[in-house]
C-alpha cells in the first residue's frame, strides 16, 4: 500500500521549519568544522564518519522501565548498537513514567542540538505537546512503537499493532480449542494507542467463536503489574474461579495473572497470553503457566528506525510500508509496520536463535529451566 503524504502543516509553518531546520544544520556544520560535534553525547559513535549523515544527531526518548522490561533491556542496548553501526550520534533517554520528565529531557535535547526526535510517548496528550514543541523549533520528529493520536510526528515505526492482538487471539483459540470457555481480558494502558489496538485485533478473531463467553475485560491503568495483579484477583473471585482463559496484553500483565493463578492452585490449567517475549515470558511458556507470547524482534524495530533517519538526515523520503490512521489529528501517518511472531513452547528457540532481542540462552535457562530449555530444543 502507498502512504498518503504526511501532513506538514501550513504553507507558513512548512517556511518557518525549513528556516530553523536549516538554521541549526549550518550551525552544527559550524560546530563541526571546529571539533564540537558530539562532545556533549556519550553514545556519539560516529568515528568522524563525514556527509550528510554526520550532520544529523537524533534524540530518543524511551517510556519507562516499569511497564516492561523491554525498554531498557532490549530496545536501549539494541537501538545503541543501530546507530553506533549507522554513524548517526543518538542520545537516549529514558522518562521513567514521568511526563514531565519526558518533557524536560526532549526540551533539552533539542537544546543540545538534535535534529531528529523520536519518542515513545506516556500517552497522546503529553506527546503531541513534545512533538508540537519539536516543530517549532524545526527538529523532525518520529513517532517509535506508540503512535501519538493528535500528534504532529512526520513517520511511525512500529509492529503492527491489530495484526499482535490477531495473533494473541489466535493463540488464545489454539490452547482452549473449541469447547466453552469463559474469556477475561487484560487490556493494556487505556492511554497507550498500542493497547486499543491490541484489544481490537483480539476481538476479532475471539468474539467469532460462539462458545466463547467474555466474562469480564478491564484496561490496566499505565500497564502496572501490581494492578494487574489486583485487577485480575478481583475478576477471579467475582467470577467464582470459574475462567478458562486469559487474554493478557503482555508478558507483564500474563505474570500477573499467573501468580494469582498460581494462588489458587490452578497455575497451567487456564491458558494465559503475553507480549513481548521476555525472559519471564519465555519461562512461563517453557513452564506451561503462559500459553503464548508474541515475539516483535527488537532489532528490526531498530533497524527501521535507524532507516527513517538516515533518509530524513540525507534530506530524503523514508521508504514506509503502510500508513497508520489517527483519528484524533484526522490523518494518515506514513509507516513502518512490521509482522509479529507468535511464540508458544514448539518455537520458544527462535527468540535465542535469531538474535533479534539479544536475549540469550543463559539469561532463560537458569536453575531449573536447563532441563525445560533442552527439551525444548535451546542449547
Amino acid at each position: 500500500m502507498r502512504p498518503n503524504k504526511p501532513f506538514l502543516g501550513t504553507p507558513e509553518e512548512g517556511v518557518y521549519v525549513i528556516i530553523k531546520r536549516t538554521a541549526a544544520i549550518a550551525a552544527i556544520a559550524a560546530m563541526a568544522t571546529a571539533g564540537l560535534v558530539g562532545c556533549g553525547s556519550s553514545d556519539d559513535k560516529s568515528g568522524g564518519k563525514s556527509g550528510a549523515k554526520a550532520k544529523a544527531k537524533v534524540g530518543i526518548i524511551l517510556p519507562d522501565t516499569k511497564s516492561s522490561v523491554r525498554w531498557e533491556n532490549f530496545d536501549l542496548p539494541v537501538l545503541k548498537k543501530a546507530f553506533q553501526a549507522a554513524g548517526i550520534p543518538a542520545d537516549i533517554q529514558n522518562a521513567e513514567g514521568d511526563k514531565q520528565r519526558m518533557q524536560t529531557i526532549a526540551d533539552q535535547m533539542i537544546t543540545s542540538g538534535v535534529t531528529i526526535l523520536a519518542i515513545v510517548n506516556l500517552d497522546s496528550n503529553s506527546g503531541a505537546a513534545i512533538e508540537s514543541k519539536a516543530k517549532a523549533q524545526g527538529v523532525q520528529t518520529v513517532d517509535y512503537d506508540r503512535l501519538t493520536l493528535g500528534g504532529s510526528a512526520d513517520y511511525y515505526v512500529s509492529f503492527d499493532g491489530v495484526q499482535v492482538g490477531r495473533v494473541q487471539g489466535e493463540g488464545l483459540q489454539k490452547c482452549l480449542g473449541d469447547k466453552a470457555s469463559n474469556i477475561v481480558y487484560l487490556n493494556g494502558s487505556p492511554t497507550d494507542n498500542n493497547a486499543t489496538l491490541f484489544k481490537q485485533g483480539a476481538h476479532e478473531v475471539l468474539d467469532k467463536v460462539s462458545n466463547y463467553k467474555k466474562v469480564a475485560e478491564q484496561d490496566v491503568p499505565d500497564w502496572d503489574n501490581q494492578k494487574a495483579a489486583t485487577i485480575f484477583e478481583q475478576m477471579y473471585t467475582q467470577q467464582k474461579g470459574k475462567i478458562d482463559g486469559v487474554l493478557a496484553a503482555n508478558d507483564g500483565l500474563g505474570n500477573a495473572a499467573v501468580s494469582i493463578l498460581k494462588k489458587n492452585s490452578v497455575a497451567g490449567k487456564v491458558p494465559v497470553t503475553g507480549q513481548d517475549a521476555t525472559v519471564q515470558g519465555l519461562q512461563n511458556v517453557l513452564d506451561g503457566t503462559q500459553c503464548m507470547t508474541v515475539y516483535k524482534p527488537n532489532k528490526l524495530e531498530a533497524d527501521s528506525l535507524v532507516q527513517v533517519v538516515t533518509a530524513l538526515a540525507q534530506g530524503q523520503k523514508p521508504k514506509t510500508t503502510a500508513t497508520a490512521n489517527d483519528p484524533q489529528g484526522h490523518r494518515q501517518v506514513a509507516s513502518i509496520l512490521l509482522n509479529p511472531i507468535g511464540i508458544t513452547k514448539d518455537n520458544v528457540k527462535q527468540v535465542i536463535t535469531d538474535g533479534g532481542s539479544g536475549i540469550t540462552a543463559a539469561d532463560v535457562c537458569k536453575g531449573g529451566y536447563a532441563a525445560k530449555c533442552k527439551a525444548a530444543g535451546i542449547q
